[in-house]
């Protein structure tokens, strides 16, 4: 029987990826780096690189990839390229050019139609962001993966990165959580097609909006962002109050949730989410929020939306361009002075 392109996978719905500590110890004994164009790089937990260019302009770059989490060869073309230009938006960034990353089975792998049909859907999705792709890299390997080395541009003064939350900010997230939880339900017959629809077309939306509706506002109007990926809500949360010294405070009715989540999440939170569980300890949950929802949050998100901490007096400026945009935008909380404890993020 020819395999589904999610059995090519260990875990359907976990897109992980090593931690900024995990990162930092393998890279420890590299000689620290002394060019001073660079405002980014790995020492840092944020999503992309930054490179001073010059005439008030920097280079941003970013490398994803990932296995299968759904069978339409097309649509995981689709949200892997989605997921991989993320990074550049994260960083205030309008991504320019693209290098395909893929490794294939070199026997009973997918059909050259399917392959065909992954490498479409990465094109038609370069192609509604306005990203050039130059060329790429395939090897072959046992296990299905594919993405994009991206690279994109931003202006000096809109860099944006995970480090500069302050105290009375507003905190929004422009896309649902759950779509680890959906895809690893649906591998085992569980999320009904409807719930899985959404999830797609949640993870087939570009942030492109978000970073345009940001630049419309004055300089500096966001603080600090991060795409909510590999390490669910409350990871990304975490490296948000960690780089920026406070601490970040989410508020669970207010979280904006895909169709089936909650349901699902019981049974369905994918590895990568009680990997994340063991691993972000600094999360203080409240006895009022429902165990779905502190699971939820621990929820490997793939092309996730932006967590964005906003100026109070902007925030609600922002939303509404957001909403105009089709983005399902909210408010998820505030950012507030970090105390004497060891927790980064409280979920209330």
């Amino acid at each position: 029987m020819h395999k589904k392109l999610t059995d090519y996978a260990d875990c359907a719905g976990c897109a992980s990826k090593l931690g900024a500590a995990e990162l930092e110890a393998l890279m420890d004994d590299l000689p620290r780096q002394t060019d001073e164009r660079i405002i980014v790089d790995y020492s840092t937990a944020d999503d992309a690189g930054v490179y001073r260019w010059g005439n008030g302009r920097s280079l941003v770059q970013t490398v994803d990839f990932f296995t299968p989490i759904v069978d339409d060869p097309y649509l995981f073309g689709q949200i892997a390229a989605a997921n991989a230009l993320s990074d550049v938006y994260a960083m205030g960034g309008t991504p320019r050019t693209a290098l395909a990353v893929a490794a294939m089975p070199a026997k009973d792998g997918p059909t050259r139609d399917e392959i065909r049909a992954i490498f479409r859907g990465g094109s038609d999705m370069l192609r509604e962001a306005g990203v050039a792709l130059l060329g790429g890299h395939t090897v072959t390997d046992p296990e299905v993966k594919f993405g994009y080395a991206i690279t994109g541009e931003v202006a000096d003064d809109r860099v944006l990165t995970n480090a500069g939350a302050q105290a009375g900010d507003v905190l929004i997230l422009t896309k649902p959580l759950g779509t680890g939880i959906i895809v690893r339900a649906r591998k085992y017959g569980q999320a009904t097609e409807d719930e899985l629809d959404g999830a797609v077309r949640s993870m087939c939306r570009l942030n492109r909006a978000t970073i345009e509706a940001i630049d419309s506002l004055p300089v500096a109007s966001v603080h600090a962002c991060t795409d909510v990926t590999g390490f669910g809500l409350a990871g990304h949360a975490t490296e948000m109050a960690t780089a920026s010294g406070v601490r970040l405070v989410l508020e669970a009715d207010r979280l904006p949730l895909l169709p089936g989540a909650v349901r699902l999440v019981q049974d369905y939170l994918p590895c990568g989410g009680r990997a994340n569980k063991r691993h972000f300890t600094s999360l203080q949950v409240t006895d009022s929020v429902p165990m779905a929802m502190h699971l939820i949050c621990l929820d490997p998100q793939t092309s996730g939306g932006l967590l964005l901490s906003v100026a109070d007096s902007l925030a609600e400026r922002l939303v509404g361009l957001l909403t105009k945009a089709g983005d399902a935008a909210r408010v998820v909380g505030f950012v507030e002075p970090k105390r004497q404890t060891e927790f980064h993020v409280r979920l209330q």
